[in-house]
């Protein structure tokens, strides 16, 4: 299925990387919510919206104002974009769900409908790192992530390889320790469970007290998203 005419579509949607998923492994696992949210659909497009670099860099050991505005903006991007691949491809004659692109499905196991990090990660866009964040080889940690259910037949992408290596910074970085140093395993590029990786419960109740905070107001940290080498590698570049 040539999907050159979506590609450009959401280029103009800013989305700087997009890949397909295939279903199959989501739905042997059963971990969406609903259980059957999967079961109409076959693949997912996966969708990356690149973060301003000069705000990641303004963050210190807490988030800024500007960062804050930041994730609030790139979430109603990435929801746009998606509205708009699942329009096109409704347009196609094929099922489409746009899932939203920062969604507790679950707030007290802090679960979304999905993974978008899952998706990503097996669409070929980057892999998970020691801090469970999607990391690209082009911006890094620096990205935003979204996804489109459907029935369409795409051809799945291929997970890349993960390339952390013995890199630590984002361990030794993290205001509250949540996250472990653990490295994913090498056959499969993916951790057993999230708690092998990281506390979640350490790093969402650091993002409850931002949020607390008027100037932010938002669910949001960023100092493991600033300090990646990957990140910084590609602001270098730029």
């Amino acid at each position: 299925m040539d999907i050159r005419e979506l590609e450009r579509i959401l280029k103009e949607h800013l989305v700087a990387r997009i890949g397909v998923a295939d279903l199959a492994p989501f739905k042997e696992e059963g971990k969406a919510i609903p259980k059957d949210l999967l079961d109409p659909y076959t693949h997912a497009l996966s969708m990356a919206i690149a973060l301003d670099n000069e705000i990641i860099d303004g963050i210190t050991d807490r988030p800024t104002n500007d960062y804050a505005h930041l994730y609030w903006k790139v979430n109603d991007l990435l929801n746009r974009a998606a509205f708009a691949a699942s329009m096109w491809i409704e347009k196609q004659g094929y099922k489409a769900k746009a899932m939203p692109a920062s969604y507790f499905a679950h707030e007290p196991s802090l679960m979304g409908n999905i993974s978008h990090k899952a998706i990503a990660r097996m669409a070929g866009i980057g892999w998970q790192g020691k801090s469970l964040l999607l990391i690209t080889p082009e911006h890094g940690p620096r990205v935003r992530l979204v996804s489109v259910l459907t029935d369409m037949p795409l051809a799945p992408d291929a997970p890349i390889e993960n390339s952390c290596g013995e890199c630590m910074e984002c361990t030794e970085a993290c205001p509250v320790g949540a996250i472990r140093g653990v490295s994913s395993d090498p056959t499969t590029n993916r951790y057993e469970n999230r708690e092998q990786a990281l506390d979640l419960q350490a790093c969402f109740e650091r993002t409850k007290e931002n949020k607390a905070v008027p100037e932010y107001g938002a669910l949001v940290c960023g100092v493991c998203i600033k300090v990646c080498p990957w990140g910084q590698k590609r602001k270098k570049k730029t």
